[in-house]
């Protein structure tokens, strides 16, 4: 009788990874089709912004790269970015906040991506600049974005950052976050994109709501004209910071989608 009940223990244990592979939404099937991804970051940031999402990827198996952009120009920020697309091992997921949709949307030629996914970004079309579509709407109140200075560099307004940047942040991180911003070149505000990846790349989008920064009204215009997937979040400009796990979700989900 002993032999009998182990055989058949034996018997299950060999069928179960057949029937796992055969179940929707087991756990087999769970596993993301790409686990590369790129984040990139927009003006008046840097890298350090994605640090939560990129612990929540990173733990559930993703290999992430964060792209250090240098704000000199579309041109130079697109270049960065191609660099660390260079290096990623197969097909990749590249994420975009703000101006970094502008980015990602420039660079998302490259062969090694697979999708695109904007959060809380700008995403023009071929001959487009990112600053006729921040003109296309009436600035919030909360808005702080400053007139270029004498060297053509545009930053935040310290008095406004908190309000129109990332209001769902605690006073102490949004003051961390201003002192950290990059020096933005005005020039890769008024730059045409000379492609657009979205035309030819399944896109993603977390639209923010509650955005000072980007007008949600843009932003559901442009994600509209491209058929991007969008996947809305009550939140500020920065809900990669304020909400990483909404953000992660939107990215996860780009990944699986893709064949």
């Amino acid at each position: 009788m002993k032999r009998k009940v182990s055989i058949k223990k034996m018997a299950v244990a060999a069928v179960m990874p057949v029937i796992l592979l055969a179940i929707p939404g087991s756990l087999s099937a769970q596993a993301p089709k790409v686990k590369n991804v790129v984040l990139v970051h927009g003006a008046f940031a840097d890298g350090s912004g994605w640090r939560s999402v990129y612990t929540l990827l990173s733990k559930k198996g993703y290999k992430v790269t964060v792209v250090q952009n240098p704000l000199t120009s579309l041109e130079d920020d697109a270049a960065t970015t191609r660099l660390a697309l260079d290096k990623q091992d197969g097909p990749t997921i590249l994420v975009g906040h703000s101006y970094g949709g502008a980015v990602i949307t420039e660079a998302g030629n490259h062969p090694k991506v697979a999708a695109l996914v904007y959060v809380a970004a700008f995403q023009p079309d071929k001959g487009e600049t990112v600053l006729q579509w921040v003109q296309s709407a009436p600035a919030a109140p909360e808005n702080g974005v400053l007139p270029p200075d004498e060297k053509g560099i545009v930053y935040y307004d310290q008095q406004k950052f908190h309000a129109g940047f990332c209001a769902d942040l605690p006073k102490e991180q949004a003051e961390f976050l201003y002192a950290s911003q990059g020096a933005f070149h005005v020039k890769a505000f008024v730059t045409p994109l000379t492609a657009a990846a979205w035309t030819s790349k399944p896109s993603y989008a977390a639209l923010s709501t509650e955005d000072k920064s980007l007008d949600p009204v843009i932003q559901r215009t442009m994600y509209k004209r491209s058929n991007t997937k969008v996947t809305e979040i009550k939140g500020s400009h920065l809900i990669f910071v304020s909400q990483p796990e909404k953000v992660a979700k939107v990215i996860e989900q780009a990944a699986q989608e893709q064949k």
